[in-house]
């Protein structure tokens, strides 16, 4: 598995798929955002209309263990990305602890070659609210882990993969 983090528009998304696809198709593209907005919509039209043909799209903004775990063996899996995924849980208030935890025990059994996408996000101040806090720490321990799961860790800075692990 190789862990792909850095800040927004680092250009994370752009390198994961670069990874999948130097390796052979069918490559699998889990998607975890939910399009609450016309923005959002936008943004998830571009990163579809950057991946070519041989991208199977699954959408799974709350069961992206599931999504894995359902998956052939020695298909490269893009997923993108855990910290909207995080997001969607908390927005639903479930028991993040008890979803992290889940879905670090099927990244710790990786079937063929993941690409995982995460943003880092704390490297800024403090969030002025409680919300943000709590999605900044538990982003913060989320990628802690996946981080420690994963045979390779990059870190994107100005669309440059930094090698970290």
């Amino acid at each position: 598995m190789t862990f792909i983090i850095g800040g927004g528009g680092s250009g994370k998304s752009a390198h994961a798929e670069t990874l999948a696809t130097a390796l052979p198709p069918p490559w699998a593209y889990i998607a975890t955002a939910d399009a609450y907005d016309d923005e959002m919509r936008e943004r998830i039209a571009q990163h579809r209309s950057r991946r070519g043909e041989g991208w199977a799209t699954i959408d799974a903004p709350l069961d992206l263990a599931g999504a894995l775990e359902a998956l052939p063996d020695n298909q490269p899996v893009l997923v993108d990305c855990l910290t909207l995924w995080l997001t969607n849980h908390m927005l639903s208030d479930h028991d993040l602890d008890a979803e992290c935890r889940r879905l670090a025990d099927v990244l710790s059994r990786p079937r063929g070659p993941w690409f995982v996408v995460s943003n880092e996000v704390g490297q800024g101040i403090v969030p002025d609210n409680a919300l943000a806090r709590r999605f900044r720490d538990a982003a913060g321990r989320l990628n802690q882990q996946v981080a420690a799961l994963a045979d390779t860790v990059l870190l994107m800075v100005a669309g440059l993969p930094l090698k970290v692990k």
